[in-house]
């Protein structure tokens, strides 16, 4: 089965990575920052958090899924005093539920130090 392959868009400067794959019925989504749509960074947890669901949306729409479609959720913080917060953005951004299966992690760090946030995915794109 080939694997079907989704580059990062043309504004983002990403490391050597493709921003989701497809095989199968699955895709795959990599680790998706908050980058705005100029590839820059801001400094708020809240614009990171937007901008990554904004991404993954972008991601998803370009393989024919939506947010429903998500089975598997991995966050990444960097700070634990996001996770409420993030809590928060997630339900509003993520329902209504049922939500997809989740695990959030705080980490030590992320690639950019002003990274606040991480989030990849799993997709079901069997409809």
């Amino acid at each position: 089965m080939p694997i079907q392959h989704f580059a990062a868009p043309p504004h983002v400067k990403a490391p050597p990575l493709s921003f989701a794959t497809r095989v199968g019925d699955l895709l795959f989504v990599s680790g998706i920052p908050g980058f705005d749509a100029h590839g820059a960074l801001p400094d708020g947890f809240e614009a990171q958090f937007a901008n990554v669901v904004v991404n993954i949306k972008r991601v998803l729409d370009e393989a024919g899924a939506t947010l429903r479609d998500l089975a598997k959720v991995n966050v990444l913080l960097t700070r634990a005093s996001d996770v409420a917060a993030m809590n928060a953005l997630y339900a509003g951004a993520f329902g209504p539920p049922p939500y997809p299966a989740r695990t959030t992690c705080v980490v030590h760090a992320l690639p950019d130090p002003k990274m606040l946030i991480e989030i990849e995915a799993v997709a079901s794109l069997s409809k």
